[in-house]
Parts: C-alpha cells; sequence; structure tokens
C-alpha cells in the first residue's frame, strides 16, 4: 500500500492498480460517458440545497453554449464563478459536477455558472476552448441578470476544465472581460506526461495516463499539441493574467506540472497560491461520498476564493 495516500482511498487505489480499467478504445464514448456520470453521482453525497438552479443558454459567437446557475441560500458578497468541468476533454457534463458546483456555491455565498462546452471526439480542439472564452464574455455581459452588476468574475475547473479555464483567462487578459482570478484544481497541462510524478503515479491514482494520452489524441485530432492553450506550459507573455490558485494533490500523476504551471505564472509576476491536499489523488473534488476531507479541501478553497472577489 502507497502509505501517501488518504487511508480511505487506499483500497480503491489498489483495485484499481490490480485490475485496470479497460482501455478507451475498446469501447464506445457512449458507454464511458454514462460510466463516468454515474460514478461521479455515486460519489458525492446528498447535493447542498440552493435557493435556486435554473438552466441558461449563453450567447456566444460560435453558437450558444448551454450552462447552469446556482444561486445559494445565503449570498457573502458579489461575485460571479465561471465553472468548466473536468473529463478529459470527452467527459463530464453539467451533472457529473453538479454536487461539486453546489458544495462551491453553499460554502463562498457565490453564484455559480457551470459550462456545458463542446467536447471531443464529435468536437476537437479549439472548440472547448472558444466555448470557455465565449462563456466568460457572456458572463460578463449579463452580470446584471446573473448575479450583481459589475460583479467581478472568477474562472474555475478542474482537470481539463481547469485548462480551460486558465486558457480563457490567458485569451482575456487585456480584454474588457478579463477575469478577477483564476482557480484551478489539478489541470492537465498537455499530452506530454514526462515529469516525475507522471511515472510515479501513472496508473490507479484518479486517472489513467495511458487512457489520458488517448483522450488527449481525440482531443487534438492532429492539431498542434504545443498550442499554449493546450499545453499551458509553453506560454508566453503571461504578464497580464489573472492571479491564480492552483489545487494539487500529493499522489497525483499532474502534480509536478501543476507545480512547474504554478512556477511559470510567478515567473511572470502574476501572485500565486499553491494549495496542496495531502494524501489525495486526481479528482479528488469528485469524492465528497467516500472521503470526508475532500469536502473539507473544497471548503478551504473556498476561504481563498473570497479574497480574489475581494480584489479591486
Amino acid at each position: 500500500m502507497d502509505r501517501r495516500v488518504h487511508p480511505a482511498l487506499a483500497s480503491a487505489v489498489a483495485a484499481e492498480r490490480d485490475a485496470p480499467r479497460p482501455h478507451p478504445a475498446t469501447r464506445s464514448i457512449d458507454q464511458r460517458r454514462e460510466e463516468f456520470r454515474r460514478e461521479a453521482l455515486a460519489q458525492w453525497p446528498a447535493p447542498e440545497e440552493m435557493r435556486e438552479t435554473r438552466e441558461l443558454t449563453l450567447d456566444a459567437g460560435h453558437g450558444p453554449i448551454p450552462a447552469r446557475l446556482y444561486v445559494p441560500r445565503a449570498a457573502a458578497g458579489s461575485g460571479l464563478v465561471v465553472y468548466f468541468h473536468g473529463g478529459s476533454y470527452v467527459l463530464g457534463d453539467l451533472d457529473t459536477h453538479d454536487g461539486v458546483c453546489r458544495r462551491l456555491a453553499k460554502d463562498t455565498g457565490v453564484r455559480i455558472v457551470a459550462v456545458d462546452y463542446r467536447r471531443a471526439p464529435e468536437s476537437p480542439f479549439p472548440a472547448a476552448v472558444e466555448d470557455a472564452i465565449d462563456a466568460v464574455r457572456a458572463a460578463f455581459a449579463c452580470r446584471g441578470e446573473l448575479a450583481e452588476e459589475g460583479a467581478p468574475i472568477v474562472v474555475m475547473g478542474d482537470s481539463a476544465g481547469a485548462t480551460l479555464a486558465t486558457a480563457a483567462a490567458s485569451a482575456l487578459a487585456r480584454d474588457p472581460a478579463r477575469p478577477a482570478g483564476q482557480v484551478l484544481f489539478y489541470p492537465t497541462l498537455g499530452p506530454q506526461l514526462m515529469t516525475a510524478s507522471a511515472h510515479e503515479f501513472d496508473q490507479g491514482y484518479g486517472i489513467d495516463l495511458e487512457h489520458l494520452r488517448y483522450d488527449y489524441g481525440q482531443y487534438l485530432q492532429g492539431r498542434d499539441p504545443m498550442d499554449p492553450r493546450v499545453s499551458p506550459l509553453f506560454g508566453r507573455n503571461l504578464d497580464d493574467v489573472p492571479e491564480a490558485i492552483v489545487v494539487i494533490a500529493t499522489c497525483d500523476p499532474l502534480r509536478d506540472e501543476d507545480v512547474a504551471y504554478a512556477g511559470l505564472l510567478e515567473h511572470y509576476g502574476v501572485r500565486v497560491e499553491l494549495l496542496e491536499a495531502e494524501g489525495m489523488i486526481h479528482g479528488f473534488i469528485r469524492l465528497g461520498g467516500m472521503v470526508p476531507e475532500a469536502l473539507t479541501i473544497v471548503d478551504e478553497v473556498a476561504e481563498h476564493l473570497h479574497r480574489l472577489l475581494a480584489m479591486p
């Protein structure tokens, strides 16, 4: 047993390593999506009650984008979070991350707009990035309807969704719709996957890197993997991007590249908070039903988010 892994996760990690999931090439995308959805709904405790949830359509330059607004029962200041779900660019939807968004809305007292961006393989890169940028612009344009007039916007996401969040933040760094900050839960920062942590935790720790490489192939379909919108570690001229909170997990194959990205932002003078979730694996924020400490970490991130929203 890996003694660094939280005890509540150790058996799941061991089982995954002993009996890996079938390679994604052997199953249809619909089968994979349904399995991901079932697991996500089972892994989260009873959803937090909201004052309101509402299905939305964001008007955007590349076509309408489905979204969902979460309005918490108790407001705690002005602000709006635009959230992008994870799923290796091919999985996930508004329902798989419903529990996460509800918890964040409750903890922060801030309204959240979750974005149902286009996924591969039906819509390869750069469709998801275009939707992410368009969604932030659309949310900015109708802040008075979604939250409050002039409310600051923070982009947030997990895994592939975190990469979309930081891509949007970079693209809008000098735009009137520039976000006030970005919160990134364990972003996947490109298909290279050659760090020490990638080697150490390549299978069984919440994500299988061979499967991730396959999904990158579905996402890119021959397009340039060095594009900074795919691999933000190759980004340049980042000095104007919003300040960031980067959340990493101790036992995540993406840990080292996420630390490197935090360092890259700092190199360009961007203020960064790097928060480490001890004993956690990739995808831990969706594991609230299995590991109460995962909820505690979400709660702590919510406290840091308040500081971003309070910035002038």
